[in-house]
């Protein structure tokens, strides 16, 4: 395949990694949310918030696919594993925090505000952060991306894979 030829051992790499490993996280919460009540939300496709973390899963399989190619103690996988670290503190603290303070919001406007009220009515949106639990697997799921499309290409190209040795 010439897009495998194309991305090996570069920044498009990278960026092939991220995006399937937020496609693959946006995927799995669509597809969860259609079996257990049975209809088809496409809105959740492009939503922040549940199982597993997109924004963990995109931004470790950008760090584990710059480690594999830069190496684990390269500059450039540091600053990655440090900007990886900002961005999943903040979807399980800051982001979490403000869906639970958009719940409460909502329950407040729904509950206590006269119908003749000047304040608006519009729901906020709950549905932001993330659990601990939601994190680490968004997180595995981006390392697990970012190995098995260097397997992939390793395989491909007929390089000598050594990054699982029972593949």
């Amino acid at each position: 395949m010439k897009i495998l030829e194309l991305i090996n051992g570069n920044g498009y790499e990278v960026i092939v990694s991220l995006l399937l490993a937020n496609f693959i996280a946006q995927f799995i919460k669509t597809s969860v949310f259609a079996l257990r009540r049975k209809k088809i939300n496409m809105a959740l496709f492009f939503a922040t918030g549940g199982m597993p973390s997109s924004h963990s899963s995109t931004v470790t399989g950008m760090t584990t696919t710059i480690g594999l190619l830069a190496g684990f103690d390269s500059l450039i996988f540091a600053l990655a594993a440090c900007i990886s670290g900002i961005v999943m503190f903040d979807a399980a603290g800051v982001r979490m925090a403000a869906s639970k303070q958009a719940i409460v919001l909502n329950k407040i406007i729904r509950e206590i505000l006269s119908p003749d009220s000047i304040v608006s009515k519009e729901r906020m949106k709950e549905f932001l952060g993330h659990t601990p639990t939601q994190v680490f697997a968004g997180a595995a799921l981006g390392m697990a991306v970012a190995v098995g499309l260097r397997e992939l290409i390793e395989h491909h190209l007929g390089e000598p894979s050594n990054l699982i040795p029972f593949f």
